[in-house]
């Protein structure tokens, strides 16, 4: 919203009315202002709503969207857990769109023998980051060769 401030003076210019009438406005309620000293300041929301206008979207930008997942694997040792935050952080490095990052964090737990992998995201970046996560847990690979269940 605009942190616009008008006088009384620049209101009646901008409707073409008298400063009398914006001023009689004013005192009845009609239109919301602030007294400093001896002068009205009129909020620029104020004025659009006297006038029926639709004060502008507080921004330009397009609503965003923000994902965030946690992925628990158990029976994971330190060794696996370190490939996997390796494969992870060159997914997020390889991630299209630079204006909009991941942010990931994993966590290895070595007494629970658990991985939690943390991701805030945009919706696509955080799919294509768990796809690659489900192949790599579930291809033919040896990330966790010779290590108990996962996921």
């Amino acid at each position: 919203m605009s942190n616009d401030m008008y006088s009384a003076e620049r209101v009646a210019e901008l409707l073409g009315l008298h400063v009398r009438t914006v001023r009689g406005y004013i005192r009845t309620g009609r239109l919301r202002a602030v007294r400093i000293g001896k002068q009205y300041r009129i909020a620029r929301a104020d004025l659009d709503a006297l006038t029926g206008r639709s004060a502008p979207a507080p921004s330009a930008a397009p609503a965003t969207l923000e994902v965030s997942s946690i992925v628990q694997l158990d029976g994971v040792d330190r060794a696996a857990a370190d490939r996997l935050a390796t494969v992870v952080l060159a997914g997020v490095n390889t991630h299209h769109d630079q204006a909009r990052p991941l942010r990931v964090q994993t966590v290895h737990d070595e007494e629970r023998h658990r991985v939690k992998i943390v991701i805030l995201g945009d919706a696509a970046g955080t799919a294509d980051l768990l796809r690659l996560l489900d192949a790599v847990l579930h291809g033919d690979n040896d990330l966790f060769s010779g290590e108990g269940e996962h996921g």
